[in-house]
Parts: C-alpha cells; structure tokens; sequence
C-alpha cells in the first residue's frame, strides 16, 4: 500500500495481505502449492524452503502490523522460538521470565542446554529484579507478556530501556496479545515472536510462527533459520495464516469484550480461590497492563478450590468450552495446565512460580457470552453436587 503509514490496522490487515494474482483478478490471493520456481523468475523465487509467495504475503503483513521493518515466517510457534535460540552459541546466557511457555522450557532444558546454553529465570515483573541485566550482562533477555499461563504483565518499555543500555537484545513472545492488542517493538523490544497458530490465524486450523524487528542483523538471522533448518511453514498453512488475520481486530475486540464479562462474573463465585485478567481491577499489574495493551486478551485463568481430580471433572462437564491444547480460535477452549501445557514442568518449579493443581486456563471464544456464563455455572453446579 503506498499510504501504509495513514492505513490503519484492520485496513493494513486486509490489504497488506492480498497479492500475486497475476492477470486473474482475484480478490483472494491464490495458495501456490509448488516446492520449486523456474530460475530467474521477475519475484525472485527459487524453493520454497527459502521463500514462497504464501510467505512473502503474511511477512509483509505481520511487519506492517507488528510496527516493524522485517518479519520472517516459520512452520510453529516452537519453530519461531528454534530460530531464535538456535542464532546463539555455547556458553551464552539468556535471561527468561521466570514464568514461561512450557515448551520454551522443554527446549531451554532438553534440548539447547546439551549444546552449552545458559539460562537463568527471574520474576521480570518486579523492577527491582531489572538490576540482574546489568550484573549478569545476558546475551539475550526472553519475556511474555501477558504471561503463560499466571498471566503476569511485564513492563517492556521498562525491561527495554535497562537492556537497551547493557546493549542487551529483549525478546517478547506476543502470542496472548497480538499484535493488534500490544506491539513490543513500538515499546523498546528487539524482536516479537508469536505463535500465529493462535490469535492471528484464529480459526484452530494451521500451525505457524513468526519473528518481527526492526534489525537487519537479526532478520538475516531469522532468514537463514528459516531456510537452513528447514523451519518454514506449508504454503497453504500461510494461506490460512493469511486468511485468519484479516478478521484479528474485529475478533480481538469480540474476544477480550467476553472474557472481561466473564473473569468478573467468575470471580466473585463460591468456590472460586481467585481470578486473574490483565482489565480487572485484580489483576497485580493492572494498572501497567491499561497503559501497555489496548484490550485484556480473551484469556483468562482461574484457580478452583478444589483437587486436580476435581478441576478436570469441571472442566469435561462443560459443554461451550472444550478441554484442548492451544488458544486463540473462535471457538472457546479450556486447559488445565498443570497436566497439559505445562506437564513438562517438573512439579517443584510449576509450584514455585504459582501453577497449581486447581489452575484452569480459559480460551474465551467469540460465541454469546451469556452461553458461556451458563455453561460455566452449569459446570460448577455440577462439581458442588
């Protein structure tokens, strides 16, 4: 678009992500479903593993939307996160958000740990941890915000600056936020990664990740990951990627509206220990999360006072929210984290950083919220008989 910088988002959103029609006239861009190009085609395509037209649409997307110059495309969220991880070297350090996605842990501990990999976890939320940036001069610092799954917000203007001045490079996995609701590079960060499987795409159909900077450096990075351990997602994966976010405001608004509704709702509920969702006045970081995003997201988690027996019992009566993996489709989804996301966590540390055996993780989907308010009761109801 050659007014990019008067578009607004859901605007960019539509248009960014239509192209490569040829002479057809199609209004939907076409998946091209080939692993090899003629050489020396005019747009520069030679193998998919090392770009695809699919790709080039939702990159070019993703940048625009995410506030920056470069975005590279990858087959998963962990694809993402390998690319990022695997551009490091033995003996580097990362400093991490204490309360992590659990596969970004299983890959920290299980995998790049046996290649000479160093990381070390601290509540990020809390500025008087800020100080370890300068003492442990990290090679990268790793945050979520909002968090996976206690939902903790942290301040990455703050984190930012203070790395900024170490020459420290801050990482934000975006993923519970989209880039629609909070866009880490506008705020100081380095790269934001998400997995698109989830907000972005939003139909629970494709896998998908991605990595956004204003870097060159660590676009070429990404670039090479992407080509060179094989991490690029399907065209027809793109596609739907490319389909999905076109609609990303509309449902992030529709999204983070229920779940509002909802976490208020179930917190003041017997039998209901606490609620945490960024917009409520509950939430520790409340305050930091209205200044940071522009909607709460529509996740949030809930601890039952109850058993893990008890908590999945719950969670298989209801009927509204299906007991999966993932977030983010339009569909709502529920997780006990405990035995799903995070059962790769061993037990002292999910204890030590808030995730108990009650803890319950919903996915507040599109439908009419006063349905899933009923099916929540219902389900409680059923637990208290």
């Amino acid at each position: 678009m050659s007014s990019e910088s008067r578009a607004g988002f859901s605007t960019r959103s539509v248009h960014e992500s239509l192209g490569f029609g040829g002479t057809t006239g199609a209004v939907s861009p076409p998946v091209f479903l080939t692993s090899t190009f003629e050489n020396g085609n005019p747009d520069g395509f030679d193998y998919t593993r090392s770009g695809n037209p699919n790709f080039r649409l939702i990159e070019r997307t993703l940048a625009s939307l995410e506030g920056g110059r470069h975005a590279t495309s990858f087959a998963s969220g962990v694809s993402a996160i390998t690319a990022v991880v695997s551009s490091l070297k033995s003996g580097d350090l990362v400093l991490a958000e204490e309360n992590i996605y659990g596969c970004t842990y299983r890959l920290f501990a299980r995998v790049f740990a046996k290649f000479g990999l160093q990381v070390r976890y601290t509540d990020l939320s809390r500025p008087e941890n800020w100080a370890q940036i300068e003492q442990s001069k990290p090679t990268l610092i790793w945050l979520e915000s909002p968090t996976n799954p206690l939902l903790k917000i942290v301040d990455i203007a703050g984190v930012s600056a203070i790395a900024a001045q170490a020459g420290v490079p801050v990482l934000v996995d975006n993923t519970f936020a989209s880039p629609y609701l909070q866009r880490p590079l506008e705020l100081g960060a380095t790269l934001a990664l998400a997995s698109t499987t989830k907000y972005v795409n939003g139909h629970s159909d494709c896998l998908g990740g991605v990595v956004a900077t204003n870097d060159p450096a660590w676009h070429e990075r990404m670039v090479f990951a992407q080509k060179a351990l094989g991490l690029q997602p399907s065209p027809f994966d793109a596609w739907l990627t490319g389909r999905g976010q076109r609609t990303l405001a509309l449902r992030m608004e529709r999204h983070s509206a229920n779940a509002l509704e909802l976490a208020g709702w179930l917190e003041k509920r017997p039998g209901v220990r606490w609620v945490r969702y960024p917009f409520l006045p509950s939430h520790p970081q409340h305050d930091l999360a209205r200044r940071q995003m522009k909607a709460g997201s529509g996740l949030f988690i809930a601890e039952l006072a109850c058993s893990c027996e008890a908590a999945l019992a719950f969670c298989r009566r209801l009927r509204c929210f299906t007991l999966a993996e993932s977030l983010g489709g339009v569909e709502s989804l529920i997780c006990h984290p405990a035995s799903m996301t995070h059962a790769s966590v061993p037990a002292e540390v999910r204890r030590q950083v808030g995730i108990g055996d009650g803890l319950l993780r919903f996915s507040v989907g599109i439908e009419d919220v006063e349905d899933l308010r009923r099916d929540i009761d219902q389900a409680m109801e059923g637990i208290s008989r």
